[in-house]
């Protein structure tokens, strides 16, 4: 217990900075800051942060694990590169995970959880008309994250934590040309949880996996190589 009274635990301030570091490196990567393919060393990352090395080299190990870096003999940390298996797989779970919270989301939403949803369409609405693509993929993933959310599913919470990292990766590197067309598709989805019914959901969540998945696959055969 410190002079103030509150009490605190031995090592509080060292995960504060490890998350801080951890946030803003998987910021960086997501928003294309530090590029696909570019080398991390944690010296580098240090002077970047302004931090030793201790919390830099901890956050790298989480977004190893994460799959946001790959270790590389010779190398080193170096950013991944989203391939196209990567692309595919991770949009293979999005249609598993997102139509069954769809459904269920339809079945359980409250005119709370629906306006809460509007409001997410309205900023992202917003976004898109000033061109904020930052923004807009922000508010994507926090859109599906308050779908999720609404299903009430606390398995379905757990295990699209992480993966949403990556969702929001994918789509910042589309985000111009994407966001109009999944602005409409959410539209259609809240539609359906409004009406509470559970089959349109489904169908529109199915149908909006299918097209960003599209989109993505054939962005990346427009992206020249290096």
């Amino acid at each position: 217990m410190d002079h103030t009274g509150e009490v605190r635990t031995i090592g509080a301030d060292h995960v504060a900075l490890r998350e801080q570091v951890l946030a803003e490196l998987r910021r960086r990567i997501v928003d294309g800051d530090y590029a696909q393919g570019e080398r991390l060393t944690e010296t580098r990352l240090a002077d970047d942060f302004g931090v030793s090395r201790n919390p830099v080299r901890e956050a790298l190990r989480v977004v190893e694990a994460e799959g946001f870096v790959q270790i590389l003999p010779r190398r080193g940390a170096v950013v991944a590169t989203l391939d196209e298996s990567a692309v595919r797989d991770l949009f293979a779970v999005r249609g598993q995970l997102e139509t069954l919270a769809a459904g269920l989301a339809a079945e359980r939403a409250t005119p709370k959880d629906v306006e809460r949803l509007r409001r997410l369409l309205d900023d992202a609405s917003a976004a898109t008309d000033d061109k904020d693509f930052d923004r807009v993929a922000e508010l994507n993933s926090a859109f599906h994250r308050a779908v999720i959310a609404v299903s009430g599913n606390r398995w379905l919470l757990s295990m699209s934590a992480a993966m949403y990292h990556h969702v929001h990766w994918v789509f910042r590197v589309g985000a111009a040309q994407r966001a109009p067309h999944s602005w409409e598709e959410h539209i259609r989805l809240v539609e359906a949880i409004a009406a509470g019914d559970s089959e349109a959901a489904t169908t529109a969540a199915r149908l909006h996996v299918e097209a960003a998945a599209k989109a993505a696959l054939n962005g990346k055969a427009q992206r020249p190589t290096a």
